[in-house]
């Protein structure tokens, strides 16, 4: 181990795939780096955290959830309250972990953890996924100099731009070599001009309605379908002739599924964009109608590249899948035209480049001492 990095570290972190697949890209980069060092992961109990921290490898310390509410209410009169028993839980954290770097990724569980870090002097990191910041990352971005934000147009104090870390699996995806893999894996056949459908780890009501109104006419247009829903929004596909149309309600294997596709049709979520660039995929992106418009600026630079369409949630409809995704799908040379432009925008190091910040927030906390 070198001097400059730490020897333990807790990364702050959960509630949804957004927050939880960088923490564990980071984590696994860190061990990668350093097989020796300490990580533990700072979650709720409730998020998905608390089945996929433990799954790869990692001990899960919990905290209550906090939300901050936006607007007067009786729950931020509450807050005081329920911030003060978060925030010793943080603590207990750092001593149990014998955390030397805070690492936290924004949601309910970071802005404890931060506010627990800095009242021990201990060096915090903040990772910004998304274009416009949420309000726990702009509570921590006060609190230290080591920012780094996934997007160049984030507006965040102290913010360096280092990408978003990826899992290994999909930052060193080999799309064509992977194909037949993942056709096998999904029960899809070769051949056929293929879509991933999905809305993320919560799915998508917006795609999943559109897309289950049109099963018979894409099976018989040709085009396969690979339609990830989200746990307990599963779709009953009836029975019939044409191209496969294939349901699952969580992709554990998302590389294959990237291997397999030529066209994703997705919600417009940090990790999302930063996955389909990195592996060079040309999209439909979707942004949640709900929220501070954040989607809408993850997928800017990818759309403006041309790598991408950008498609508002009430245009999706089953009349937008004949009109435009269907033609689309039979342009291959548009296709190609496109994946190459979603590369050009793409970074698949975001992970190294974070692992970095943390080295140099650590030296800092060593430098002070």
């Amino acid at each position: 181990m070198g001097t400059g990095s730490p020897a333990s570290v807790l990364l702050a972190g959960g509630g949804t795939a957004g927050h939880v697949s960088p923490l564990l890209a980071l984590a696994d980069c860190l061990r990668r780096r350093d097989p020796e060092i300490a990580i533990s992961a700072l979650g709720t109990a409730e998020g998905l955290e608390a089945r996929l921290v433990p799954a790869r490898g990692y001990p899960l310390l919990t905290v209550p959830k906090v939300p901050l509410p936006r607007r007067p209410s009786a729950a931020l009169a509450r807050l005081p309250l329920l911030l003060r028993d978060a925030v010793r839980a943080a603590d207990e954290a750092i001593t149990a972990s014998h955390a030397e770097v805070v690492v936290g990724f924004g949601g309910y569980v970071s802005t404890p953890a931060y506010l627990a870090a800095r009242r021990r002097g201990i060096p915090v990191v903040v990772h910004e996924q998304n274009a416009r910041p949420g309000i726990a990352n702009r509570v921590g971005a006060r609190l230290t100099r080591f920012v780094g934000t996934t997007f160049a147009s984030t507006s965040l104090a102290h913010a360096t731009v280092v990408g978003m870390p990826l899992r290994r699996e999909i930052s060193t995806l080999d799309r064509r070599a992977s194909r037949a893999e993942g056709l096998a894996a999904y029960g899809l056949a070769d051949g056929l001009p293929t879509v991933l459908v999905t809305g993320g780890s919560l799915g998508a009501q917006r795609l999943n309605s559109a897309f289950a109104q049109r099963v018979g006419e894409l099976r018989a247009a040709g085009i396969q379908i690979l339609h990830v829903t989200g746990r307990g929004k599963e779709l009953e596909v009836p029975s019939g002739g044409g191209a496969p149309y294939v349901v699952v309600p969580y992709a554990d294997r998302m590389d294959l599924a990237y291997a397999v596709a030529d066209l994703v049709v997705a919600r417009a979520g940090a990790n999302t964009v930063c996955e389909l660039t990195a592996v060079g995929l040309p999209a439909v992106y979707v942004p949640l109608p709900i929220g501070n418009g954040e989607q809408r600026l993850n997928a800017q630079d990818v759309v403006a590249a041309g790598g991408g369409l950008l498609v508002d949630d009430a245009d999706l409809t089953p009349a937008w899948i004949d009109h435009r995704l269907v033609p689309l799908l039979r342009d291959e040379e548009g296709l190609v035209q496109m994946a190459r432009a979603a590369s050009s925008v793409g970074d698949a190091h975001g992970d190294e480049h974070l692992a970095d910040l943390v080295d140099l927030a650590y030296a800092s906390g060593v430098h002070r001492g």
